[in-house]
């Protein structure tokens, strides 16, 4: 017997809001004037879907502390501009959120601060407010479980009743991870084939959730989720 869904843990970051292609052309500039130029597809791999520590060790790694933390720090300024010039909510999020009847929360790589501004900037974050979990809270970041089973804990659900949506591909590693079903939006910059996989199933329109997430509600055979999906 398959757990139904009691809980829609929602990433931020390219589900809620379209900002991972402000992040990643952000990432490019940075790159080109710090002496690391990069390709969209090498900033996906590299730093979508995962924590601002993560991306700063990655940086470290190649040009080391010093220009890690100004990397940093320009990406967060120059973040903050885009978002204030341009942010919005991902196409057909607005409806599936409020088609969506069961519990939801918000699972990001991103901090609090981050995300009180872009939720902010779009109208979401009341919505959310006080079901809000960061990356920071935990010990290790996206692909690690952590951050989903700590949302899970904290929201009182089991792991096995919980079902993820995320656009990266670390974020759909930490789901599966985590022992949690997952929806992987191929709408943003990460590729649909990178998000296939047991326990997934892939969408391109936000506004299928509703439906997709009601039918694993029902009894017995109908609407139940086939892990190898």
């Amino acid at each position: 017997m398959i757990t139904p869904i009691e809980m829609v843990i929602f990433d931020c970051d390219g589900v809620l809001v379209d900002s991972e292609v402000i992040a990643a052309r952000v990432q490019m500039r940075l790159g080109a004037e710090l002496g690391w130029p990069l390709t969209e597809a090498e900033v996906v791999e590299l730093f979508i879907g995962r924590s601002e520590a993560s991306n700063h060790a990655v940086v470290a790694e190649r040009l080391g502390a010093a220009t890690a933390d100004l990397w940093r720090k320009r990406f967060v300024e120059l973040h903050a501009e885009a978002v204030d010039a341009e942010l919005a909510p991902v196409a057909g999020l607005p409806e599936a959120l409020a088609a969506i009847t069961l519990p939801t929360c918000v699972a990001s790589s991103g901090s609090h601060e981050k995300m009180r501004h872009t939720l902010g900037r779009t109208g979401l974050y009341e919505h959310f407010a006080g079901r809000i979990f960061s990356a920071t809270e935990v010990g290790r970041g996206k692909p690690a479980p952590d951050l989903f089973l700590h949302a899970a804990r904290t929201m009182g659900v089991d792991p096995a009743a919980c079902v993820v949506v995320e656009d990266s591909l670390p974020g759909v590693q930490a789901a599966r991870a985590a022992g949690m079903r997952a929806f992987g939006y191929a709408g943003g910059l990460t590729p649909a084939d990178r998000l296939a996989g047991p326990g997934t199933v892939v969408i391109d329109d936000m506004r299928k959730l509703p439906e997709l997430i009601g039918g694993y509600q029902g009894c017995g055979t109908r609407g139940m989720w086939s892990p190898d999906r």
